[in-house]
């Protein structure tokens, strides 16, 4: 693992750092927020997943996450969202919502893409071995939360591997992308046209195959040009109803889907894991 930089922030380290992945084949960075704490202490991990287009660098930088995890003692973990580098596919017509920065966090298993991307490997195996040997973290404390299309991945990850991840959350997230044109281009094009292969990354088809999580929290804004087309939050709450799953949905009047929202709802977000790892105040 090389370090990309460190910089001192609130007590804690807040680092960049990259390694070659063998799960995508190409270098991955990636960027943890360690707060202050005893030493030998181990921390509980929350994971943020980023949407279209984002990196690591665009929740590391505008998320306002230090100050809350540095008070309940969180270490936060965004990874990349696609692999990247030479020889790795892209969306033929330079789409933002396909290829480069849109891994969907699925194993690819059509060609081009099933070379390199394999981001349900790398956040769910490979990443969290590495922070487990490079970090102090207690990896029997874990949660998840997203944005966007990283909303979707927490939510996917969180109820297939509901043993593992104590709380799970999301801003905006895209909950049924077999039933929206961002879901249903990624999927068939890193999945193939089975669309049976697609339910285990929807969270809505999920529910319905019987994954369960106590409880779920998601933010959304009113305001959010891709509410109605892509996002479709109702039909989250209609599968938890009919599930008997916890769902605390919040539509923010006038905030949109950028993250001056993500941001003003990050604290809450927080201590809602807090709580749950056993870090709230």
């Amino acid at each position: 693992m090389e370090t990309v930089s460190e910089n001192r922030a609130f007590g804690g380290v807040q680092g960049v750092y990259r390694h070659a992945s063998a799960s995508t084949g190409t270098d991955m960075v990636f960027s943890v927020f360690v707060p202050p704490h005893e030493a030998g202490a181990r921390l509980p991990v929350v994971w943020y997943l980023s949407g279209l287009t984002c990196t690591h660098a665009n929740v590391t930088e505008k998320g306002e996450f230090r100050a809350i995890c540095a008070e309940l003692g969180l270490i936060f973990v965004a990874p990349d969202t696609s692999p990247r580098g030479e020889g790795v596919a892209d969306d033929p017509d330079g789409a933002y919502d396909f290829g480069l920065g849109a891994g969907f966090y699925v194993d690819a298993t059509e060609a081009p893409f099933a070379a390199h991307y394999k981001m349900w490997s790398y956040v769910t195996e490979e990443l969290p071995a590495l922070i487990a040997a490079e970090f102090p973290a207690d990896m029997g404390r874990q949660s998840i939360m997203g944005h966007s299309m990283g909303g979707h991945g927490a939510l996917t990850i969180g109820l297939t591997l509901a043993d593992r991840f104590k709380a799970v959350s999301a801003f905006a997230p895209i909950v049924a992308p077999s039933q929206v044109p961002w879901g249903q281009k990624a999927l068939s094009g890193y999945l193939g046209d089975d669309k049976a292969a697609w339910r285990k990354h929807d969270a809505v088809a999920l529910i319905e195959d019987g994954a369960r999580v106590d409880a779920l929290l998601v933010d959304q804004g009113g305001a959010d040009g891709f509410l109605d087309k892509e996002l479709r939050p109702d039909l989250l709450r209609t599968a938890c109803d009919a599930a008997g799953i916890d769902l605390t949905l919040t539509v923010r009047d006038g905030y949109d889907h950028s993250y001056y929202f993500i941001s003003t709802f990050m604290a809450d977000h927080l201590r809602w894991h807090g709580e749950r790892l056993g870090q709230g105040a």
